[in-house]
Parts: structure tokens; C-alpha cells; sequence
């Protein structure tokens, strides 16, 4: 069975989570035996193309391309209030262009029941993103080097954030918990992969300029292993997601995880999460030590159960029974 892969990943759109999300599946995919992946390229025979967004040159390619179109569904209307400009006019699109694909992918309860919502004459399956367990983990010597390189002595308590600059994923809040613990420095990684469209995009980016000492932006990162091992803390403000990658990311390098109490996040994560209503909340788990500890301590062997070889299987059993049909 011949599958590819087709995301629109270039210049900073490499960072944003549909990608990474894509480049661990089709990796695990490459090692599977009874099918033949490949990425990108150009339209061609295969019995599965599988979309992983679907902007303009996505839907070109799904135009011309051969065999079963599927598109796992990162991006919802919902998720793109707070985060781009023009947000209402793009959710317009929405059900046309789902409309377009033979099968949908969604990766979430609350986000299955959006898209059948949406289009309920288009066929969805649920299979929730994965991890590559063996390359998310705790690294020491990355710990210690990232650290030296922004200037973090070990003692120092580091909250890690990785996100897009946007209100939606809760830029504010992390600025106004930061202020809080003036004793603690804080990380934000990422920017704006949709620039000028970015939601509030003036905005941050004069905010970011005038923070505190204790913040930190080191931008787009290419080895986010480094990060997440310098953390000790893993805070999520997001106000609304389809999964929530980078908590998985997070909880599979041993951090304990703060995030915001969204239906999202119950659904996939249940109770191995620290969850906050309001800053309030958060700034009380930030300096609670034992839950800390406790949540830090069962983190990792939680993610088993979304390891990305498992989930490979489940795509794989999904194509073929495309195919099959």
C-alpha cells in the first residue's frame, strides 16, 4: 500500500504542531512493514494521500492527486478565535473545504464532535495524536547546556511554556505569572508563524520587548528536547485546543503540567494534569511543591498509552480499510 503525506511546512510553519505531528507519523510509518511512505512531492499514484493541513497548496495537490484523500483535523473553527486575524471569514470556509476529503482524522472528543457537527455527512474516525517516546525524555547534559546558555543557575525554578505567541494559547496570563514569581524565570518558546495575521500581533510583540528580567524568548527552537529537560515546571494557558501537543511533549520528558481546566484537555489527559480556573489557581500550583512533585512523578509512564508506534497502527488499520472500500 502506497501512502503520502502532504503538509505545508515550510519556513516557520515547520514549528507549528500539525508538522511535528505529521514528520513522528510518517517516520513511524517508514519502519512499518506492508506499506510504501512518502512525503510531499509530487502528485502521483498512491492509494492513501494523507493531508495534514489543507491550505491553498494542500487543496491544489488534493485537486490532482490519486487515491483516498484523508485529512486529520489539527485546526478547527473553534481554535482560530484569539489566535489569527480575520478569524470569522476563514471559519466560514471550513465545512466547504472539509467537504473536499474522502475521510477526516480527529484527534479529540471535543474535536470529533465539532467536526461532525460541521459536516456530518463526511465519514471521521478518532485517533489522538502520538509520541515518540524514545526521543522525548528527560536529557541532563541538554538541561545543563541550555541552562548555561541563557544564563539559569541550576537552583533556579524554570516554568516552560511552548506555543504560539497568541492570545488564544494565553500569552497574557504567562506574563501577568511571571510577575508574580519575580524568583522563578520563565520560558516562552515560539513566535508567530502567521506574522502580521497573528491575533494581537502589535501588540505582544511590544509587550515581549517591555517583560520582565525573569522572561525569556528564545524563539523558534530546533531541539526541543533542550527545553523541556531545562524545565521544571510545564505551564499551558491555552484557552481552547483540538489535543495539545506539547503537553504530551512535556509529560513524556517527566514535567509536571499546569494547564488551563478546558473540556480538551479532561478528555485526553484526564487527572494527570494540574488544572486552573483562574490565575489565582496557578500561581497557588506554581508554588505547590508536593503536587508538583506528585504529578511530576506519574507523567511519563502515562504516555504510554499514546506512544507513536501504537498510533501508527491505528493509521495504518485505517488505511487499509480505505482501501478495502
Amino acid at each position: 500500500m502506497k501512502v503520502r503525506f502532504y503538509v505545508e511546512d515550510m519556513l516557520f510553519f515547520k514549528y507549528i504542531g500539525c508538522a511535528t505531528v505529521a514528520k513522528t507519523l510518517f517516520r513511524q510509518l517508514c519502519t512499518m512493514d506492508g506499506i510504501e511512505a512518502s512525503w510531499k512531492g509530487l502528485a502521483g499514484t498512491a492509494d492513501i494521500v494523507h493531508y495534514h493541513t489543507f491550505g491553498p497548496l494542500a487543496l491544489v495537490n488534493r485537486k490532482i492527486a490519486g487515491g483516498k484523500k484523508v485529512l486529520t483535523a489539527h485546526s478547527t473553527p473553534r481554535i482560530n478565535i484569539g489566535n489569527i486575524a480575520l478569524a470569522r471569514f476563514i471559519n466560514r470556509r471550513y465545512p466547504k473545504i472539509y467537504r473536499k476529503f474522502d475521510h477526516i482524522i480527529t484527534i479529540s472528543g471535543p474535536c470529533n464532535d465539532e467536526v461532525t457537527a460541521m459536516v456530518p455527512d463526511v465519514p471521521v474516525t478518532c485517533i489522538p495524536n502520538g509520541v515518540d517516546r524514545a526521543y522525548f525524555h528527560r536529557d541532563e547534559e541538554k538541561r545543563a547546556a541550555f541552562r548555561e546558555r541563557f544564563g539559569i543557575p541550576e537552583d533556579r525554578e524554570v516554568v516552560l511554556s511552548v506555543a504560539q505567541l497568541t492570545p488564544r494559547k494565553g500569552f497574557y496570563d504567562f506574563l501577568s505569572l511571571s510577575r508574580m514569581f519575580p524568583e522563578k524565570t520563565f520560558i516562552w518558546v515560539g513566535g508567530f508563524p502567521y506574522g502580521a495575521l497573528s491575533k494581537d500581533w502589535t501588540r505582544i510583540r511590544r509587550l515581549r520587548r517591555k517583560c520582565s528580567s525573569n522572561v525569556i524568548y528564545p524563539g523558534y527552537v530546533d531541539e526541543i528536547i533542550s527545553p523541556y529537560s531545562a524545565a521544571d515546571v510545564f505551564f499551558m494557558p491555552s484557552y481552547a485546543e483540538t489535543f495539545g501537543l506539547v503537553i504530551l511533549e512535556a509529560l513524556s520528558c517527566s514535567l509536571p503540567v499546569i494547564a488551563r481546566d478546558i473540556p480538551e484537555f479532561h478528555d485526553i489527559f484526564a487527572e494527570n494534569l494540574l488544572y486552573f480556573r483562574s490565575l489565582e489557581d496557578a500561581s497557588g500550583l506554581v508554588g505547590d511543591r508536593s503536587r508538583l512533585a506528585s504529578c511530576a512523578s506519574g507523567a511519563r509512564a502515562f504516555t504510554e498509552r499514546f506512544d507513536i508506534r501504537d498510533i501508527a497502527e491505528r493509521h495504518l488499520a485505517l488505511y487499509r480499510e480505505l482501501v478495502d472500500a
